[in-house]
């Protein structure tokens, strides 16, 4: 049985989604930029963007706890990406604490995403990932999603570029 328990985003958990975002996005990247470039924005921008997300509900945001403690969190709504039907979903961001990793938190936190975009009407979702970025390309793919070859771009990251790819799946 998981240990994890996964809830909505109150406007309270602003701040600790902000700590993990920088945490796990500095993690994430480390390797995929230059150090010198791997600095994600602060906690007090991560912390207003996530206070307005939850309060708009733009994207969707759900938390992952263990022992009451915020874990991970995911943001999910429909595609931003242009031309895609209003029944495709994607995941706006899914990150999890580097301690908690490989142990059930991201699982935890796709399934409600799964369930929350299918209660919106989806049929579908997509994520964009950094090609380079193996841990979350894993993940997605043990999930389920297939890469789209034709989607390939490159996006900036500060000063730095990285290359990304949309990966799709049927929501089940």
């Amino acid at each position: 049985m998981s240990s994890y328990l996964v809830r909505p985003a109150t406007i309270r958990d602003a701040k600790a989604i902000a700590q993990i975002h920088v945490t796990a996005a500095q993690a994430a990247y480390k390797g995929l930029l230059p150090d010198d470039q791997n600095h994600p924005p602060s906690v007090e921008k991560r912390q207003a963007y996530w206070r307005e997300a939850i309060e708009y509900s733009e994207p969707q945001v759900q938390v992952v706890t263990k022992n009451d403690e915020i874990v991970g969190f995911v943001g999910f709504d429909r595609s931003r990406d242009k031309g895609t039907p209003s029944t495709m979903g994607e995941i706006w961001s899914l990150y999890v604490l580097p301690a908690e990793c490989g142990q059930g938190a991201g699982v935890a936190l796709w399934d409600a995403a799964n369930d929350g975009l299918k209660e919106e009407g989806c049929n579908n979702v997509s994520v964009w990932v950094p090609v380079r970025n193996e841990r979350a390309m894993s993940f997605f793919e043990h999930a389920g999603f297939k890469r789209e070859m034709t989607s390939l771009k490159t996006v900036p990251v500060g000063i730095a570029r990285l290359e990304e790819i949309r990966l799709k799946r049927a929501l089940g």
